[in-house]
């Protein structure tokens, strides 16, 4: 599905009964966080907080 940020996926499983056997939720940022490294390689520490703001980074999302 598509959300505001990206791809926002949700990946259920059902056993047949009424409700889930497992739930997993991936938000838009995940894929932003795991190509963090080769987008900072090489920088300052200072670099660190334009880069977020250029990729709309939502910290709130980065608990999982």
């Amino acid at each position: 599905m598509e959300g505001a940020n990206g791809e926002l996926g949700f990946y259920v499983v059902s056993d047949g009964s009424d409700r889930p056997y497992r739930v997993r939720v991936r938000p838009p940022c995940f894929a932003i966080m795991a190509a963090l490294p080769e987008l900072i390689a090489g920088d300052l520490v200072a670099d660190i907080v334009p880069t977020f703001g250029s990729v709309n980074m939502i910290g709130g999302e980065l608990d999982r």
